[in-house]
């Protein structure tokens, strides 16, 4: 079995696969299936595993999944505390949990508004645990996750954080503008850029009800399998980015595993394809003006 390749994350001197486990694949599903989608993946070269306290279960189910590959992954968390001492809390729930002594990446999660940046960096900020812990062996690298361009953009600027966990996405940055701006600042910076939303496709459309919807995982609508999501996917890791996230919902990961081993950049003609489905298709997210 060929296994997936691996990028150089930013200037932290790891490399990653181009495709990682988010961990609301294993959320509400049982320990069995946990050990099983961890173990083919780590099988198949991932070694990039993210989680967070937000999504369900995922946590109790990933940290007994992983134990037995924990030397051998690069393991990410986050918080969405903005305080030090919530943020305290939360990530040592999180170390219990998935029974391990340190993080690899620990990231302040889903920034969208510039006060919570100011307060995570502010005093008695979540920026002040985070060096903490590090210092205590318990972070290796700070990073954060955004929705927010403006937000990404600012705290590139204030903080040297080691990596970025962004949407880079076909539909956001043809139909919206949303991302290339961070993208560039990024590699610029050197961080390590991780993609967030490279399967997505939409919003939902208006008055579907949850149960009604596709996924159950996704918050927004995931391109259909197999031929788009492995297009969209394939325009994301063509960017200047070290790994990508697929979907929460399980049936995107094998899709996803398939497109990273056999990964070619996208050719000039099926990017113009992609862009023309793009076209008229509501974006997941917006440029604040």
């Amino acid at each position: 079995m060929s296994q997936i390749p691996r990028r150089k994350l930013g200037n932290t001197g790891v490399e990653l696969s181009i495709v990682g486990l988010g961990g609301i694949i294993v959320t509400d599903n049982s320990p069995e299936f946990a050990s099983q989608v961890v173990g083919d993946a780590v099988a198949r070269g991932v070694n990039y595993f993210d989680v967070a306290p937000t999504y369900g279960n995922a946590e109790l189910r990933l940290g007994p999944a992983l134990e037995p590959y924990r030397k051998d992954v690069f393991l990410a968390c986050k918080t969405i505390k903005r305080d030090g001492p919530s943020a305290q809390i939360e990530l040592e729930q999180s170390l219990q949990l998935l029974r391990t002594d340190h993080f690899d990446l620990y990231q302040l999660h889903g920034l969208s508004k510039m006060e919570e940046l100011e307060q995570c960096l502010g005093k008695g900020g979540a920026l002040e645990t985070f060096e903490a812990a590090k210092r205590a062996g318990k972070i290796r690298f700070i990073g954060f996750s955004a929705h927010s361009v403006e937000v990404a953009l600012a705290a590139m600027a204030r903080y040297p954080f080691d990596t970025i966990l962004f949407p880079v996405n076909y539909v956001l940055f043809s139909q919206a503008n949303f991302g290339p701006q961070v993208l560039a600042e990024a590699q610029k910076l050197g961080l390590g850029i991780l993609a967030l939303k490279a399967m997505a496709r939409s919003v939902w459309p208006k008055g579907l009800k949850g149960n009604e919807r596709s996924s159950q995982k996704c918050w927004y609508q995931p391109c259909d399998l197999p031929t788009e999501a492995s297009l969209a996917l394939r325009w994301t890791l063509s960017k200047a980015v070290t790994s990508a996230l697929p979907p929460g919902d399980e049936r995107y990961f094998p899709v996803a595993l398939d497109v990273a081993e056999n990964c070619k950049p996208l050719s000039a003609e099926e990017e113009k394809t992609l862009f023309a489905q793009a076209e008229g298709l509501e974006p997941i997210l917006v440029q604040k003006k």
